[in-house]
């Protein structure tokens, strides 16, 4: 009997979370739940729960598809980590697994014509040379990332290094 009335209480006591949510809800809401207008629904047929008025769900792009020409882009400033000028979908990168090291690493550069990865992967923290790539560059895709063609979605006024500086001697020349 005592086995019994033990289980029910800690079964009761087990549901009282799940009863208590709707209660809880309404105790501590502040706001009413938005009503869906047609205004509030675009084709994809997902609600916008905005909270603000004439706003509605922007479809996104499609995500732009990697540039897999294998040509090496310019870098627009000293000590800008290479971009990744090929396709890396399904590539292994985990700690058991490093996809981008059966190329880059410097025993198949020989058969892969890919560039062997920088001396400076093989560093620690210390600058100690390690004999094989450092735990702290291992995951390549935390520096290097994919190249796709496509414009900025905001504008913005970067100019890489080198235009600064001819632009600063074409100015030092002309005051002259």
């Amino acid at each position: 009997m005592k086995n019994l009335r033990t289980a029910l209480i800690l079964s009761l006591l087990a549901a009282l979370p799940v009863l208590g949510v709707p209660v809880a809800q309404k105790a501590f809401a502040t706001d009413p739940t938005p009503a869906v207008t047609a205004r509030d629904v675009t084709a994809s047929g997902r609600p916008a729960f905005t909270g603000a008025e004439g706003l509605t769900v922007q479809e996104a792009p499609p995500i732009p598809k990697d540039a897999t020409d294998d040509r090496r882009r310019q870098r627009n400033y000293p000590e800008q980590p290479p971009v990744i000028p090929h396709q890396i979908v399904g590539y292994q990168l985990d700690l058991r697994a490093n996809k981008c090291l059966t190329c880059h690493a410097r025993e198949f550069t020989g058969d892969s014509q890919a560039p062997m990865i920088s001396v400076t992967h093989f560093q620690d923290r210390d600058g100690q040379v390690l004999g094989a790539v450092s735990a702290r560059r291992y995951f390549c895709l935390q520096c290097h990332v994919p190249q796709t063609d496509v414009q900025p979605r905001v504008p913005n006024s970067f100019r890489d290094v080198d235009s600064v500086i001819r632009e600063k001697d074409a100015a030092a020349k002309g005051g002259e």
